[in-house]
């Protein structure tokens, strides 16, 4: 038995997932300072005032997408490409699949909280469905950066 966890840690913690927990760290930290700092700005406004929180949410997401980005491509998959077409590729990929695992956050948040009413708290303020969602969605976006967006390759030149 021993062995086998022994086998399944050097198997999954490694420099890349655990790089990949640091810069999500970091990421949702960003993410959290943006959103407050822009909240307390549009807050103070009485013509976005009623919409602070989202447009402050967008704003933040939109920092944060882009920082992980490129600390994913730097530090984590290491990814050499930063030439034209191929890193635009890298990008957009990135970026496709943030909004594609943001829409099943949102989604899943939708069904579970608001039309199920199945929502816990962990310590009176940490709501269960988030945190499952966004621990699906931190496992959604690790394979998709490794399979589908950072995949090792020679690179080429632009054509």
């Amino acid at each position: 038995m021993k062995q086998k966890l022994t086998t399944l840690w050097n198997k999954y913690v490694n420099y890349e997932t655990v790089s990949y927990f640091i810069c999500g760290v970091l990421t949702t930290i960003l993410n959290l300072a943006v959103y407050a700092v822009c909240y307390n700005i549009f807050v103070a406004s009485e013509q976005f005032a009623p919409l602070a929180g989202t447009i402050a949410n967008i704003i933040a997401w939109v920092v944060a997408v882009i920082f992980a980005f490129f600390v994913n491509k730097i530090f984590v998959f290491k990814s050499k490409v930063w030439r034209g077409r191929a890193l635009f590729d890298e990008f957009w990929k990135f970026m496709v699949a943030r909004l594609l695992s943001f829409a099943f956050e949102e989604v899943f948040i939708l069904v579970v909280v608001d039309l199920l009413h199945f929502d816990y708290m962990i310590f009176g303020k940490i709501s269960v469905a988030k945190l499952f969602a966004s621990v699906f969605v931190m496992i959604m976006n690790y394979f998709a950066s490794k399979f589908l967006i950072f995949v090792k390759k020679e690179e080429k030149p632009d054509v």
